[in-house]
């Protein structure tokens, strides 16, 4: 895929489902943190991810996992920079750049990334905003309760799906009095980010319900606690067949992106599941 044809998949209506790989180039990431850390390993998981069938690739230099502390922008960017300079424009696969900081998006975005992924939302560098217009290019809003470092204690809603589903419309409007066309803005209801193990159920049960937003909607239920917690599956890197089934759910009630770590079983659910749909 190019950022043409993603373009191209933004404006289409029907939109088939995309998998977008994960590859965090961090020391402490939950599930694969400091495995990719160096460079070279990193493109080689974009490499190996472009083959298994990968869309797009979300490379993030910040571990966000529940209790994680801030990486500051010039880390974040030290990280990222050499694996996007070595993998973006070679490989067939368009780049997104998983960050809230603008000096880091910016910088991934003259790298060759092509997306912003903001799991604040906008809310946290008031540049990013006024950045992703200028630049043209498309951003993914993401709902979180409070930030990494304390998002798991003890959330609380009255009706999660409304309130997730309400945030996402407001930032959705506010991106767009900020110059953002509506068009290149993408929304993920942040599974894991401030939810309890009922709320990240009560979402996927209610996934349609986001639908009415009538913008692309990326879920990243990979390997993620929760699923754990159901499965009694402790190793988040076995955790594949509970994945497996949230990613199935979500693309059956209308999820257009999958974010995943396991590339090449994830694309055969979403292949699988579109054939029975179509």
């Amino acid at each position: 895929m190019t950022p043409d044809k993603f373009n191209s998949w933004l404006l289409d209506p029907s939109r088939p489902p995309l998998v977008m790989g994960v590859l965090n180039v961090t020391p402490d990431s939950f599930s694969d943190g400091g495995q990719f850390s160096d460079p070279q390993a990193a493109v080689a998981h974009a490499e190996s991810m472009a083959a298994d069938g990968a869309d797009l690739i979300d490379i993030g230099g910040e571990s966000t996992r529940p209790g994680s502390d801030p990486v500051d922008d010039d880390e974040q960017i030290r990280r990222v920079i050499p694996v996007l300079r070595e993998a973006a424009g070679r490989l067939p696969v368009v780049f997104s750049i998983d960050t809230t900081r603008s000096k880091v998006a910016a910088a991934a975005l003259d790298a060759g990334a092509y997306i912003v992924n903001d799991i604040s939302a906008g809310r946290d560098d008031p540049d990013m905003f006024s950045l992703v217009a200028r630049r043209r290019v498309p951003i993914i809003l993401m709902h979180m309760l409070d930030r990494p470092k304390t998002m798991q204690h003890s959330p609380v809603y009255s009706d999660v799906t409304a309130e997730v589903s309400g945030f996402l419309n407001e930032q959705l409007i506010t991106a767009g009095i900020h110059g953002i066309d509506v068009e290149r803005i993408l929304l993920d209801p942040g599974i894991g980010f401030g939810k309890s193990v009922e709320h990240n159920l009560t979402l996927l049960r209610r996934f349609m319900e986001l639908t009415v937003l009538s913008r692309p909607l990326v879920i990243g239920t990979s390997r993620k606690s929760f699923i754990g917690k159901i499965t009694g599956e402790s190793e988040p890197s076995h955790r594949l067949f509970g994945t497996a089934a949230t990613i199935a759910w979500a693309v059956a009630n209308g999820a257009g992106i999958v974010r995943v770590h396991d590339v090449e079983p994830m694309a055969q659910v979403v292949k699988m599941i579109r054939a029975i749909m179509e």
